[in-house]
């Protein structure tokens, strides 16, 4: 082979490995193309699915609460749900919302008591207590912040909505939970679209705080200094404050908040049931017109047994005056002092 032809073929050699370089890397190209496609797909697929799953799931928790019949606030924050004008046994339900005996109430017979007022067949009374307020926080804040919650959510007819997903997400003895982010979203979860219901946590949150972290103990250390422990115990928390107010320990923070409201509804259980069977010692305790029920009330056959035997029966309170919620003004927001 003359020089010449040598120089043509090592010239189309040349030109051959061009041609693969440039078809291997438009091969590379491509693939990476199409791997970016496949990531876009799955992330576009699994956003789609993960809402479409969530879209399901609010649907079906609308769904679980269609048939309920009304929800009527009273006057001293507490919730009857029943249809107007029935005539059925009432059925009080005292519970705290960071008791764990109470979540295991509401998970056995909560369902039934929903079931009991859709069919006329029973006026539940839902009456929130803090018998975890004079504990030491995260305890006490989580019980007052979740009871505060409950009713702003009355103030928007999802009390009982409310109630079902602060129990499905009360936190652990000794954690801290029911933060506030949290407690806002369930308001949404619950069908709440109102920001006055996002404005009413937030405030009573802070009403908590200062209760729990500054409030609380000078107010139990100048009991302490004055009073001797079971004339505290007697007083209960309610009276303390009003001691309090008499001796130093100002408490007008907590003037028109559904905190106080709560600590005033722990102290009326208390003068209402306050001796014999029906007394109350804690939570959860449920009454059927007026008589306690024992450990039949963690079942749902138990409590419509219970149910189907009484007569009927009447609530003891007064309903809030239409108009005079949230949206009136007639609870104003906390200010809180330090």
């Amino acid at each position: 082979m003359g020089k010449a032809a040598r120089e043509a073929s090592r010239e189309r050699l040349k030109q051959e490995r061009e041609r693969a370089k440039k078809r291997a890397a438009r091969a590379k190209m491509l693939g990476v193309v199409g791997a970016a496609l496949a990531v876009v797909l799955v992330v576009v697929g699994g956003g789609y699915l993960f809402l479409s799953q969530q879209r399901a799931q609010e649907q079906e928790f609308a769904d679980r609460y269609e048939d309920l019949p009304p929800q009527t606030l009273q006057q001293d924050g507490s919730v009857v749900l029943a249809g107007k004008g029935v005539e059925a046994p009432a059925v009080e339900v005292y519970a705290d919302f960071q008791c764990p005996a109470c979540k295991q109430f509401e998970n056995a017979s909560g369902p039934t008591l929903q079931q009991l007022a859709a069919e006329g067949e029973a006026i539940v009374h839902y009456r929130p207590v803090s018998i975890f307020a004079q504990a030491e926080a995260p305890l006490s804040a989580n019980s007052l912040r979740g009871a505060a919650a409950a009713r702003a959510a009355a103030d928007h007819d999802a009390f009982v909505q409310y109630n079902d997903l602060l129990f499905e997400n009360q936190p652990p003895e000794g954690s801290e939970g029911f933060a506030v982010e949290d407690l806002k979203q369930w308001g949404e979860d619950a069908g709440i679209d109102d920001p006055e219901f996002a404005e009413r946590v937030e405030a009573e949150s802070k009403v908590v705080a200062t209760f729990t972290d500054d409030y609380m103990p000078r107010l139990r250390s100048a009991a302490q200094e004055q009073l001797n422990e079971s004339e505290i115990q007697e007083m209960g928390l309610a009276g303390l404050i009003e001691w309090g107010g008499d001796n130093g320990v100002d408490g007008s923070f907590l003037q028109d908040t559904y905190v106080k409201e709560v600590i005033d509804a722990t102290a009326a259980v208390k003068d209402r049931y306050s001796s014999g069977a029906n007394a109350f010692g804690g939570t959860p305790s449920v009454y059927v017109n007026g008589e306690k029920m024992g450990d039949a009330a963690f079942s749902g056959d138990g409590v419509r047994d219970a149910v189907q035997q009484a007569e009927p029966g009447e609530v003891s309170t007064e309903p809030l005056a239409a108009g005079a919620g949230a949206d009136a003004g007639a609870s104003p927001e906390p200010e809180v002092s330090p």
